[in-house]
């Protein structure tokens, strides 16, 4: 468990040069982010995720939320074919009709790393396949995305460090050994050829209360009670950074996760996997070699009956809305995008 004093997020002078990633739920919410606020963004990396409404390609559910939670098991993530995978036209038409999100437009110029593992079974190769149809679709060019299906990874971040799971693995906490640093690919993706990591990261890692950033929505939200934001060591000496990278832990990856057994918390057998997506993942290595602040928002896991979220996901397919019958999960009014834009906007000064 990350520990320590509780800071308040600080301010700094940044070049603009914002990005996010993110892994399986946070995958999904880092297309919704990117897509929303794209204006902000200079690229995105997308481990294991699908495209943006991915929830709403099929409505055949007789009720809106019952749709939304098939079309994410069994669409979104698990389709048995090509032609059963997310509706790539239908998704671009629904961008076309989405209001409060910024134009496409500002897409094109933008850098996307893009996998998919082998032998994933949790969201497999044809749904994320569609992840980057959509994003040509709507223009960004080939060359600019890094799409990765070679690769004989389970559903994970990729890590070079020999304690984590098999590469081929499936199972928690989604942390797999493939010998390379799979964050170090997608910044260098999205940022280019830059000092490599640094051997240790010797700046800060900022603990913060989230909830001065959910509003009113905190019931809903499903954030837990602290994010973490690295600040490399020259920036913290300069204020001055490139700008702000948002790391999204996937399902059962954040610091708050708890495992339940019956709907009740199994604190007696809580898996140790705590700061691990933070500390272990490489971000915040390359990241002090390069001025570049990372942000890590946590979403909360909990089995009630006002946020029904026990693995801890972000929200693509629409628990957190408001109103069920018309959830909105993907623009920039939805509870948790507009929570996590605002600590952006904390960071760089904005």
């Amino acid at each position: 468990m990350l520990d320590g004093q509780i800071s308040s997020l600080p301010s700094f002078q940044t070049e603009g040069l914002h990005s996010v990633s993110g892994l399986s739920s946070g995958a999904f919410m880092t297309v919704q982010l990117h897509i929303a606020h794209s204006a902000d963004f200079v690229g995105a990396g997308i481990i294991a995720g699908g495209p943006y409404r991915a929830a709403e390609s099929f409505r055949a559910a007789p009720t809106v939320p019952m749709s939304c939670i098939l079309n994410s098991l069994y669409v979104a993530m698990t389709p048995l074919t090509k032609s059963t995978a997310p509706n790539v036209d239908k998704l671009v038409s629904l961008v076309d009709d989405t209001p409060r999100i910024d134009p496409t437009s500002h897409l094109t110029d933008q850098k996307l790393y893009i996998f998919t593992g082998k032998s994933d079974q949790v969201v497999n190769q044809f749904a994320v396949h569609t992840t980057f149809e959509f994003y040509k679709a709507l223009g960004v060019p080939t060359a600019n995305i890094q799409f990765v299906t070679d690769v004989d990874a389970g559903h994970s971040i990729i890590t070079n460090n020999p304690e984590d799971s098999p590469l081929p693995a499936n199972q928690p906490p989604y942390i797999n050994f493939g010998g390379f640093f799979q964050s170090h690919d997608v910044l260098v993706h999205i940022y280019g050829k830059r000092k490599p990591a640094a051997e240790r990261a010797l700046g800060e890692l900022i603990r913060f209360y989230q909830a001065d950033y959910v509003g009113a929505a905190s019931d809903r939200a499903s954030f837990a009670d602290f994010g973490y934001a690295y600040i490399p060591s020259n920036v913290k000496k300069t204020g001055k950074a490139i700008g702000v990278h948002i790391a999204l832990h996937g399902c059962k990856q954040g610091y708050a996760y708890v495992d339940f057994v019956n709907g009740r918390a199994d604190t007696q057998n809580q898996p140790p996997y705590g700061d691990r997506y933070i500390t272990t993942t490489g971000y915040m290595e390359w990241a002090e070699a390069n001025d570049l602040i990372v942000l890590f928002p946590q979403a909360d896991g909990d089995d009630n009956n006002e946020v029904q979220n026990p693995d801890g996901c972000w929200d693509w397919w629409g628990y957190s809305a408001e109103d069920y019958s018309n959830p909105d999960y993907y623009t920039q009014d939805a509870v948790q995008i507009k929570a996590i834009h605002n600590m952006l906007k904390q960071l760089s000064g904005a």
